[in-house]
């Protein structure tokens, strides 16, 4: 597939967004994609910094919910960078790959939440309960952000066919 918005390159970068290239906008095809639009790009840098960095689910939670969100999704660009960082973070193939599947224990609970929003565009009372209980209501709050911010990346990633950057190549 020809994208009609391929990632953009330095040369063509936008000038009222030159700020952001040398950061986290200018490191991935993702958010090269996404500065077709800059005035989205520069609104979404700070839920991106929230989400991210700074969730109340920490880094191999977050990366649960991200890896599940984009097998559900069927983005092969965010299951490729989501496997590169789990790996990274030290978790198991085993793990990683059981996000595709049934996983078990607290991977469980949150995958059965991610397909609960993908599936009922919202998470039952009992469900959620399960999830304050075990992860905390700020967590739960994040799961859900965490589900949506991926589920627009996916959207864009699969309209445009942005390619897995170079950096992470193609895995799992």
């Amino acid at each position: 597939m020809t994208s009609p918005r391929p990632p953009i390159s330095n040369a063509d970068w936008p000038e009222e967004i030159a700020d952001l290239k040398d950061g986290f906008a200018g490191q991935l095809n993702v958010y090269r994609t996404m500065a077709h639009h800059p005035a989205l790009l520069r609104a979404w840098a700070p839920l991106r910094q929230h989400v991210v960095k700074d969730s109340a689910l920490g880094p191999e939670r977050s990366e649960v919910v991200i890896l599940r969100a984009a097998h559900r999704i069927g983005s092969a660009y965010e299951w490729a960078h989501h496997v590169h960082r789990s790996r990274l973070l030290g978790m198991s193939e085993d793990r990683i790959e059981a996000m595709r599947n049934a996983p078990e224990g607290e991977d469980g609970l949150i995958a059965r939440a991610v397909d609960a929003l993908f599936d009922e565009h919202r998470l039952s009372a009992e469900l959620e309960q399960e999830l304050a209980v075990t992860l905390g209501h700020k967590a739960v709050f994040d799961l859900i952000a965490t589900v949506g911010f991926y589920s627009v990346l996916g959207y864009l990633l699969l309209t445009y066919g942005t390619p897995i950057d170079e950096s992470v190549g193609t895995l799992g």
